[in-house]
């Protein structure tokens, strides 16, 4: 009789069910520390457009951290506040830095170099950058074969006679390398398709509390050179907009895959990840 009731007993308990709350409340924290992690100390980035070539590909994946300059308004992983003056912990950029910068008015992220600081004269004349009245130093290193593929396709429009075939018969986009090397001594590669109108711009004195940005794909990057209206940067831009410090990539796709997983892997670029996004310090 005791077995019988023992049975009952345990053939009785309710059973308990799913704890949705429970699981809603543990999503929703899961969710609020990502999204502080990407907004405070660092979060993926995607490069979209060409005009931080030969350095970054449409189509690589890069760690942008946030912290090294502050915090300001366009911290925040979504891009709601309006522009406020100021930055907490904040400092300026090392020149040479690649930095992601939100155009003000604006919830679009770009991907630049920090070329000039506040207080100094930038302007460019054929091509040539001059900070301060003094050229920055440049060295043509010749024509660079970047392959092409769906995420890089050499257009004609923007690289005139760079399409071409590599000894194995792939094709090629053959653009002009120059290195620059900025006062400080840091230095790193530019593209330079020709004499193109932003090569030349009077001179421009950078005020307090901004800095001056440009794209190393000199003649396709809409940066500070360019107005508003030309989906460019508007002149110096202030340093809080500037959402963080591109840092390494973290692997790159070619724009071969598919919905089909299998095609995932064989769209790996190689040789890109783990590649630095910090300039060269030539120690001048």
């Amino acid at each position: 009789m005791a077995e019988e009731l023992a049975l009952t007993s345990d053939e009785g308990a309710p059973t308990r069910g799913t704890d949705w709350w429970g699981e809603a409340r543990g999503i929703f924290w899961l969710v609020l520390a990502v999204l502080g992690f990407h907004s405070l100390v660092a979060k993926p980035f995607y490069i979209p457009s060409e005009s931080m070539m030969p350095s970054l590909l449409v189509g690589d994946r890069l760690v942008v951290t946030k912290y090294p300059y502050g915090y300001s308004y366009v911290t925040p992983t979504f891009h709601v506040l309006p522009f406020m003056h100021g930055r907490l912990f904040g400092s300026l950029p090392e020149r040479g830095d690649i930095v992601i910068v939100t155009p003000t008015d604006a919830r679009t992220d770009y991907i630049k170099r920090v070329i000039g600081l506040p207080g100094e004269t930038v302007e460019m004349h054929g091509g040539i950058l001059y900070i301060n009245g003094q050229q920055v130093k440049r060295e043509r290193l010749g024509a660079r074969a970047l392959k092409v593929d769906g995420n890089l396709q050499c257009d004609p429009a923007h690289y005139p006679g760079a399409l071409a075939r590599d000894a194995a018969g792939a094709a090629v986009c053959n653009v002009e390398i120059v290195r620059e090397t900025l006062p400080n001594g840091k230095s790193y590669d530019t593209i330079d398709i020709g004499p193109m109108t932003s090569d030349n711009f009077t001179p421009v004195r950078i005020p307090a509390g901004h800095v001056w940005l440009m794209g190393d794909n000199r003649d396709n990057s809409a940066d500070s050179r360019m107005s508003i209206a030309e989906q460019g940067l508007g002149g110096p831009v202030p340093i809080e907009n500037l959402g963080g410090r591109a840092e390494f990539i973290t692997f790159s796709l070619d724009g071969s895959a598919s919905w089909n997983p299998l095609s995932w892997f064989g769209s790996f670029r190689s040789g890109r990840a783990g590649n630095s996004l910090h300039p060269d310090n030539t120690g001048e």
